[in-house]
C-alpha cells in the first residue's frame, strides 16, 4: 500500500472510531513507518525534535498566566471597566462580553479560559436580562476565540516556533484582526439588540469609569509587558511570559490581595495538567507531520491545486477551505504542527509571504474552535448556557461569516494585517 495513503487513511480511520487524538497521531505514524522499513527510534527522535524548542516554553507560561487570571478576580474588574465604557449602548452586556474577551485576550492567550472565565459571569448576566441563552452563548464562544487572535497568543507562538517567524511579528499582525472581527462582532451585536429591543445598562458617571479604570489599569499593563518587550527586543517571547507570570502573581497577592500564598500551588498543578495534553499531542503530531513531508505530500497537494485553478487567489481561498476543514475536528495547533509542510507549500503558490501566511492561519484556524463538532469554545459556552451546542453553532454563523469575510479582505489587502509588523519590526523580518 502506498505509505502516503495507509499514513492518512489510518488517520482518518481512526479518528472516526474515536480514539484518542494523541494515540491516532501514534499509531497511524508507526505503522507507515514499520510499511517503509525505518527504525522505530524514529518514533522517539522525532517525539523529542517537535518539543525540542525554547519558544515553546513560552506556552506553559501563557497557560498559567490565564489560570491566575481567573483565579485571582481579574475577569470581574475587566467587566466592570467594559460595562462603564459601553455598557449602555443598545445590546449592552452583548458588548461587553466581546470587550472583555478582547481585554482578556490580552491577558491570557487562551480562547478557552476566555470561554470558561467570561461565559460563567456573562452568559447567567444576559439571560437574567432576557437576551436569547443561544444568542449570549454564540457572542461568548465567538468572541472567545480572539484569545487565540490577539497577543499573546499560544497559537502564534506554536506557529512561529515551527515556521522559524519572529514572535514579535505574528503578536503585531494579529492586533489589526484581532480588533476589526471584535468591531464587527459588537457591530452585529447593535444590530441584533436594535432588532429584538435587547436592553442597554445604565451610563456610568466619569467617577464610576475612572474608578474601574484604576481598578483594572495594573492587569492592562500585562499585555503591554508581553507586547512591548518583544516587539523591541527587550526580552523573547519565552522571558516575556515568565515576566507576565511573576507580575501576574505580584498583583495577586499584594497588589489586588485576591489570593494567597496556599493558593498557588493549586494553580500551578492545574496549568501544569493543561499543559501536558497539549504537549503530548505536539510531541506525537509532530511524527505525522515529518512524514507528510517525508513522503513529499506537499507536491502532490499543488500539483492537484494547480489542476483546479493557477489563480493565486484561488488556491489562497483553497487554503481557506482546507483551513475550515481541519478545524472542524483538530485544535489549531495540531492542525499547524501537522499540516504545516502542506500549508507552507499552499501559501507559496498563493503568491504569500511568511507572515502573511501565518496569519490567515491562526484567523481561519481560530473559527474552528467554534464549528461542529469538536469546536470547544463552542461546547463549553453550550454548557454554561445549558442548551444543546448546535443551537450555539446556529447563532454563531452570522459572526463567523464576519470573521471569513476579514479574513478575505486580508488575503486581498495583506498590508491590512502586516502594516504594523513591517512598520515597528520591518529591520527584523
Amino acid at each position: 500500500m502506498n505509505p502516503l495513503v495507509l499514513l492518512m487513511g489510518s488517520f482518518f480511520a481512526l479518528i472516526l472510531l474515536k480514539v484518542p487524538i494523541v494515540f491516532v497521531f501514534i499509531i497511524s505514524s508507526t505503522l507507515t513507518i514499520l510499511s517503509l522499513r525505518m527504525p522505530l527510534l524514529s518514533v522517539l527522535n522525532h517525539v523529542y525534535s517537535s518539543i525540542d524548542s525554547f519558544t515553546l516554553l513560552a506556552v506553559p507560561f501563557f497557560l498559567l498566566l490565564g489560570q491566575l487570571m481567573n483565579h485571582g478576580g481579574i475577569t470581574e474588574r475587566l467587566v466592570r471597566l467594559s460595562n462603564a465604557l459601553i455598557g449602555h449602548i443598545r445590546g449592552g452586556l452583548g458588548h461587553v462580553n466581546v470587550l472583555v474577551s478582547m481585554l482578556f485576550a490580552g491577558l491570557s492567550g487562551s480562547s478557552v479560559a476566555d470561554t470558561a472565565g467570561v461565559g460563567a459571569m456573562l452568559i447567567p448576566a444576559m439571560a437574567k436580562l432576557k437576551f436569547p441563552v443561544a444568542f449570549s452563548a454564540a457572542v461568548t464562544a465567538c468572541s472567545s476565540t480572539l484569545g487565540g487572535i490577539i497577543p499573546p497568543s499560544i497559537i502564534m507562538v506554536v506557529y512561529a516556533s515551527l515556521a522559524r517567524l519572529s514572535v514579535g511579528a505574528m503578536f503585531l499582525a494579529g492586533v489589526v484582526p484581532g480588533v476589526l472581527i471584535g468591531l464587527s462582532q459588537m457591530a452585529y451585536t447593535y444590530y441584533m439588540a436594535v432588532r429584538h429591543d435587547f436592553p442597554a445598562n445604565q451610563r456610568a458617571s466619569v467617577k464610576e469609569i475612572g474608578v474601574s479604570f484604576v481598578s483594572a489599569f495594573p492587569a492592562l499593563l500585562l499585555p503591554l509587558i508581553v507586547l512591548g518587550g518583544v516587539t523591541f527586543g527587550i526580552f523573547t517571547a519565552t522571558e516575556s511570559a515568565a515576566i507576565a507570570v511573576v507580575y501576574g502573581i505580584f498583583l495577586l497577592l499584594f497588589v489586588y490581595r485576591s489570593t494567597s500564598f496556599r493558593a498557588i500551588p493549586g494553580v500551578l498543578s492545574r496549568a501544569l495538567i493543561g499543559y501536558s495534553l497539549p504537549l503530548m499531542a505536539v510531541a506525537s503530531a509532530g511524527i505525522m507531520g515529518w512524514l507528510i513531508a517525508y513522503l513529499d505530500a506537499p507536491a502532490m497537494i499543488l500539483d492537484f491545486l494547480f489542476s483546479i485553478t493557477e489563480s493565486e487567489l484561488g488556491i489562497a481561498l483553497l487554503l481557506v477551505a482546507f483551513l475550515l476543514v481541519l478545524g472542524t475536528f483538530l485544535s489549531p495547533i495540531i492542525s499547524v504542527v501537522v499540516f504545516l509542510p502542506i500549508l507552507q507549500a499552499m501559501g507559496t503558490a498563493a503568491g504569500m509571504e511568511p507572515l502573511h501566511l501565518g496569519i490567515i492561519v491562526v484567523l481561519t484556524l481560530s473559527l474552528g474552535r467554534v464549528t461542529p463538532p469538536y469546536g470547544i469554545c463552542m461546547l463549553v459556552a453550550a454548557q454554561i448556557a445549558e442548551i444543546p451546542s448546535h443551537r450555539v453553532f446556529i447563532a454563531s454563523i452570522p459572526m463567523i461569516v464576519l470573521t471569513l469575510l476579514i479574513i478575505v479582505t486580508g488575503i486581498l489587502v495583506p498590508d491590512l494585517f502586516l502594516f504594523l509588523p513591517r512598520t515597528l519590526m520591518g529591520a527584523f523580518l
